[in-house]
């Protein structure tokens, strides 16, 4: 437990700066020679947190088309280990306040990249978007949530699910569950089952991956509505419905296992039958069925299995991750050489079936997603949306590192009341 608060404290300490960042001159005038890797070719670095397996994959796929279209330019992978980015997030605003971005940068659509905005960090990417007429392509609400003032600054890659219920189908038969849990007090019940099996009934990762449950928990106990309405000026943290989901917040993590690195080792003891189950964004779809080079190797249906997480079958909790033109990128054009492709049908038709999403592009080739994936794309059509807490869209970075500092503190106290209070704080301090 200590280690998650310690984490949570690092974490907090990079994205706070974020806040008080001003833009300074951080412009073109800035902007130096591009590195050459040799053989006149020039560098293109490319900032992100993929590279576990499956993201890795996908951003290699898109990688190979960038140097194939793009000849004088070499991709230099600058990616930051660590499940949705936080210790990315923190070395990138060291880099940004130094005055020494990255020629691109991975960040989620939404209110995450709004700090990045406010401080001058971005270049407005509308000419990007008037080019290669990517309105048309993409959906109007994803466009309006990384639009600011008529101004767009980054290029969704993909779509994400986060609320994903994955498990191990043998070892829920095994404890006499017949199906995947539609309710919170069904899921806690079958919780119960697995743990007289002598099995781990929930797995879960590092410190941000206690949150990714939460936000899973609170949107399964308040339903849609309600939830996204706790983002809104005036929201109610400090109510009983509140309270409900945080107890039962509280009594889900009474059931987890010890937790593992990050989310791959919670995810594969899914796979291997150590635990029955874990909720994971869909991220996970490509680590379990990926071959053993770049996943698990493992069979849909039988090895694993997935459903809506408890109470929010109906409403797809969504995230896009994203690329950006920072102010002073040493090789612009290279950057947006690279921001093409990854607006492109063909970047994202080679990126997300390995990555384990679905495109931004209304265009994308369907055939290529299948199984989870075809699931996504119908359900991503027809249900009701839900930001996503941790991964973006919701909330801002400082919100965010003040409900990941409350929810550390919850792990050591078991306090419900505690986090109760540090969570309607936050609320209070962020929402605008």
């Amino acid at each position: 437990m200590r280690r998650w608060l310690a984490a949570v404290s690092i974490t907090m300490a990079g994205v706070l700066g974020l806040a008080g960042c001003g833009g300074g001159s951080g412009g073109q005038a800035s902007r130096s020679a591009a590195p050459s890797s040799g053989g006149g070719k020039q560098q293109v670095e490319v900032f992100s947190w993929w590279t576990g397996p499956g993201e890795a994959d996908g951003l290699q796929a898109m990688k190979k088309i960038f140097e194939e279209k793009n000849p004088n330019y070499t991709f230099f992978d600058a990616a930051v280990a660590g499940g949705s980015g936080d210790k990315a997030k923190a070395l990138l605003q060291s880099k940004l306040q130094a005055n020494t971005p990255p020629d691109t940068f991975q960040g989620h659509a939404g209110a995450e990249l709004q700090g990045y905005i406010k401080a001058g960090n971005l270049e407005d990417l509308t000419f990007l978007y008037d080019e290669l007429k990517l309105k048309d392509v993409f959906p109007a609400q994803l466009v309006e949530q990384i639009s600011v003032e008529g101004k767009i600054y980054s290029v969704p890659v993909n779509i994400h699910r986060s609320n994903v219920l994955w498990f191990n189908p043998k070892v829920l038969k095994d404890a006499g569950i017949a199906a995947a849990p539609k309710t919170i007090e069904e899921f806690i019940a079958d919780l119960e089952k697995v743990k007289a099996k002598g099995k781990i009934p929930i797995s879960v990762g590092s410190e941000w991956t206690a949150t990714h449950l939460l936000e899973n928990v609170l949107l399964g106990s308040l339903g849609t509505d309600a939830y996204n309405a706790l983002f809104k000026p005036g929201a109610d943290w400090s109510g009983p419905q509140m309270t409900k989901a945080l107890e039962n917040f509280a009594k889900i993590m009474s059931y987890a296992g010890d937790p593992q690195d990050d989310w791959q080792p919670a995810a594969k003891q899914v796979a291997d039958g150590e635990a029955a189950f874990n909720i994971m964004g869909d991220w996970a779809y490509g680590y379990f069925h990926n071959p053993p080079e770049g996943g698990l190797g493992k069979t849909s249906k039988t090895d694993f299995d997935w459903a809506p997480a408890p109470g929010t079958e109906g409403t797809y909790m969504w995230l896009s991750d994203s690329f950006t033109l920072p102010k002073g990128a040493k090789n612009r054009d290279g950057a947006v050489a690279w921001l093409k492709v990854a607006a492109s049908k063909e970047g994202q038709d080679a990126f997300n079936p390995k990555k384990g999403s679905i495109p931004a592009r209304k265009d994308a080739d369907q055939a290529l997603y299948t199984d989870y994936l075809a699931d996504a794309l119908k359900d991503w059509s027809s249900n009701k949306l839900a930001g996503s807490i941790q991964h973006g869209v919701s909330v801002s970075q400082p919100w965010l590192a003040s409900i990941n500092e409350a929810v550390g503190l919850f792990i050591a106290s078991k306090d419900v009341k505690g986090l109760q209070q540090a969570l309607a704080d936050a609320a209070k301090a962020n929402a605008q």
